[in-house]
């Protein structure tokens, strides 16, 4: 019976679970920082207690909020900024995505080739904004949502799944029927 420890079965699960949390927690680190940076680490401006809230509910550690609100305040912090993205994905799907990088060339050109390898290009500025009405910091479709076949709706999903795995994305928003935003 070689090979059926539970032991390993648990480790397996618990790395899978653990880079997911660590993913997120980056994320939101990330978000922190630059709240942090904007609002000169006041706790009680809008958007930082916002990013805190949102952070503390997916149970980030407190050490961990801390740090990244004492990262944005540091001279060393490095300049993040946030950039959104559009494209068109299968069936004719807007796709906005919001990403918070600290070198947007970088940034842009990753997410170029993650679109090009699943056969769709970025648009240009405001080309798919259009569909989305912008509430706050959330993009929320407009009227009437698009319907997907089961094949287009298999390859977005593909491409939502690609871009939730870049440490740069903070969340992904569609306007297509069955599949709402991503990230966080």
């Amino acid at each position: 019976m070689s090979g059926h420890s539970k032991w390993s079965q648990i480790k397996r699960q618990k790395a899978v679970t653990d880079s997911a949390k660590s993913r997120v927690f980056s994320r939101f680190a990330r978000l922190i920082t630059l709240e942090s940076k904007k609002a000169n680490g006041v706790l009680s401006a809008p958007g930082l207690a916002v990013a805190i809230a949102r952070a503390k509910a997916v149970n980030m550690p407190k050490d961990n909020i801390e740090r990244a609100i004492a990262k944005g305040l540091s001279k060393d912090s490095g300049s993040l900024e946030q950039v959104v993205y559009e494209c068109y994905g299968p069936g004719g799907v807007a796709v906005i995505v919001d990403a918070l990088t600290d070198n947007k060339n970088r940034t842009t050109q990753e997410i170029k080739h993650l679109l090009a390898l699943q056969e769709v290009e970025l648009s240009n500025p405001g080309a798919a904004s259009w569909a989305f009405t912008k509430t706050g910091a959330t993009y929320i479709p407009n009227e009437p949502r698009i319907d997907l076949n089961e094949e287009d709706g298999t390859r977005l999903g593909a491409i939502l799944e690609a871009l939730d795995e870049h440490d740069d994305v903070q969340q992904v928003f569609t306007n297509a029927r069955d599949y709402e935003s991503t990230g966080d």
